[in-house]
């Protein structure tokens, strides 16, 4: 499976058009994505047919929230089940690096039917491997958005998230994302036998945050994806 950020309609739809099996949709790219306005959650599922799952994030602050945070996003959550999309990407974290359980649990509490994946809040956590295991009791987590932790290279961190592969025991879903270019994804996807990858800034135009998608560049890795996965 290949996921691909969309910060507008025109992304979304370059997306399905050029081969993306799912879009994660924010807004803020520049600031690791935050919760997108109602009117372009709407308008995307609207137009396309492959998966939308929503970022649910008020801020680029911290993954630390506080209640009043959280019940901004649980509101967020609510708006999203209305929608249709396919499911919310959200993390929340402790001020120690650990799991934040209390918050995710009243999270989880109003997803519903949406598939929850838990993004890359897990890479900054103070110990990744005991924080997955934390997340694989939840049943309601279909996924981990991860590069392995921070500081390193998605290519340094591949024992990080063999491990991670390994523990995961199918249960839940390690979606590789975070450093990934059309030159390293098919060495990492060898290594570390991952099925699901997650692009953003290197399928846009000359890199950047703020380009468009490169639809020829995208076609590419989506072959290249579906010949590996």
């Amino acid at each position: 499976m290949l996921e691909i950020i969309a910060t507008c309609i025109e992304d979304a739809m370059k997306i399905e058009e050029n081969g993306g099996g799912r879009i994660e949709l924010i807004s803020s790219l520049t600031e690791g994505g935050l919760t997108p306005s109602y009117g372009l959650i709407e308008e995307v599922i609207k137009n396309v047919d492959i998966p939308v799952n929503v970022m649910i994030r008020p801020h680029a602050k911290s993954f630390v929230y506080s209640d009043r945070d959280i019940e901004i996003m649980i509101k967020d959550i609510e708006v999203v089940k209305k929608t249709g999309a396919n499911g919310v990407v959200l993390g929340v974290l402790n001020k120690d690096g650990s799991i934040d359980e209390k918050n995710l649990e009243k999270l989880l509490k109003h997803t519903g039917h949406l598939e929850v994946t838990f993004h890359k809040a897990i890479d900054e956590s103070k110990n990744i491997i005991e924080s997955f295991k934390v997340l694989k009791k939840y049943p309601q987590i279909k996924r981990v958005l991860t590069s392995g932790g921070i500081g390193k290279t998605i290519i340094d961190n591949t024992d990080v998230l063999k491990e991670m592969i390994k523990i995961s025991e199918n249960q839940i879903i390690v979606l590789l994302g975070g450093g990934l270019t059309l030159e390293n994804v098919e060495e990492v996807i060898k290594i570390t036998g991952a099925r699901e990858v997650h692009f953003g800034t290197a399928i846009r135009e000359d890199k950047e945050y703020l380009k468009d998608i490169d639809a020829e560049e995208l076609k590419v890795l989506s072959k290249k994806v579906k010949s590996l996965i």
